[in-house]
């Protein structure tokens, strides 16, 4: 393999006038992108005076802050309210263990401060809403959606339509990644592909459905690589196409994108003029634990548990998941399978059903009392409210 001469590896002494903004130091940086003809000096100055808003600094978040300062983004913005826990570091490979329990973005904006300190990393630790996405959304160029929550993906996108923003997005699940940049001007918009969220309970959240450390990475690195060329004004960008990841197939589809001609936001007949937080939870309807007669809190199942009349229990998680933690004496039957499983739960006595946080025992609660199972409930907040109540020796995922 041929490799740089010394002297080609390092800046001239005296720098031309196109790149006399640019630090002797920083010459010697960011010297691999300066000798690419799309790139170069302008391409250089460019990416230096760029401002990027990065929301969520987690799993997306991760690769998107490490790359992006590391080709010299000017300004950075972190978007985040929470803490990192060491369930992050399966694939949030911008913190490390003594990150755990510190807020993300102020972690994160140390680690990328490290990684280069031309960049200006601003923290923001709050969380993007309809009170502040609008002056967080113009105060950047460039959006990059790495959350992992509907409200904040609707409310995203809304913000940048009217602020006339990109808004570059990418999601993760299990093995599949989505990535697409959304922009209102030239193309659709999110909404344009999603008008609404979906019902609540209908989509697994990644604690519960699970996702491959890896695959943030490679989904995280294709939004940069798309920032990056917006940036520069070079390629061919996602607008108007979805580009969707089979990481265990390696296979990378595309499929193009219209614009809604009646999206609520970004069309002539919209009905959305201003920005709004979107009500959604992972758990399905009726999982108000407050006004649920059907749900038991952890200390109410505790107590039950001792009595000599003990309710029994069911798990309706996945076979995988009683690996990480499970109580003792329960049937095991995964959500999926109840509906032809039923002869094996026992109709004489009380049934606790449980699952991570309630919602897919909320489900089972309601398709065993409608096969005439009247003695059932289920565990308010599910193991993870066990775990934090009653038996914080469990592991927590």
């Amino acid at each position: 393999m041929a490799h740089c001469r010394e002297e080609d590896a390092m800046p001239p002494k005296s720098a031309p006038s196109d790149i006399a903004d640019l630090s002797r130091e920083e010459l010697q940086r960011y010297s691999r992108h300066l000798v690419l003809p799309e790139v170069g000096a302008e391409g250089q100055r460019a990416l230096k005076r760029a401002r990027v808003l990065l929301v969520g600094a987690g799993g997306l978040g991760s690769p998107l802050g490490l790359y992006l300062a590391a080709a010299g983004v000017g300004t950075l913005g972190l978007v985040d309210d929470d803490v990192v826990d060491v369930t992050n570091l399966q694939r949030q490979v911008v913190f490390g263990v003594d990150d755990v329990g510190l807020p993300k973005v102020e972690r994160a904006a140390r680690r990328l401060r490290n990684l280069n300190p031309h960049v200006d990393v601003i923290a923001h630790h709050e969380r993007l809403s309809a009170a502040t996405a609008a002056g967080l959304v113009t105060a950047y160029d460039i959006v990059v959606d790495g959350s992992d929550n509907f409200p904040t993906r609707f409310c995203l996108n809304d913000a940048c339509v009217f602020a006339g923003r990109p808004d570059v997005f990418g999601s993760v699940y299990r093995f599949e990644g989505q990535v697409s940049v959304f922009d209102a001007r030239r193309g659709p918009c999110y909404r344009c592909l999603f008008p609404h969220p979906p019902p609540p309970g209908s989509v697994p959240s990644c604690a519960e459905g699970g996702v491959l450390g890896i695959l943030p990475g490679l989904v995280g690195l294709i939004q940069a690589t798309e920032t990056i060329k917006m940036i520069l004004g070079i390629g061919e960008t996602l607008v108007g196409k979805l580009l969707v990841v089979d990481a265990l197939r390696m296979r990378f589809t595309h499929l193009n994108l219209l614009k809604d001609p009646a999206c609520p936001v970004c069309s002539a007949q919209a009905s959305i003029h201003q920005l709004r937080d979107e009500a959604y939870t992972c758990e399905p309807v009726g999982t108000d634990w407050d006004g649920d007669e059907y749900a038991v809190s952890p200390t109410q199942l505790h107590a039950a548990l001792q009595r000599p009349n003990a309710p029994a229990l069911l798990d309706v998680r996945e076979p995988a998941e009683r690996e990480i933690a499970t109580l003792n004496n329960t049937y095991e039957i995964p959500i999926d399978e109840l509906p032809t499983r039923l002869a094996e739960l026992p109709r004489d006595r009380d049934l606790v059903v449980y699952c991570l946080s309630g919602g897919r025992s909320a489900r089972a609660v309601r398709l065993l009392r409608e096969a005439g199972f009247h003695r059932v409930s289920h565990l308010a907040g599910g193991l993870r409210a066990w775990t934090e109540q009653i038996d914080p020796s469990l592991p927590r995922y």
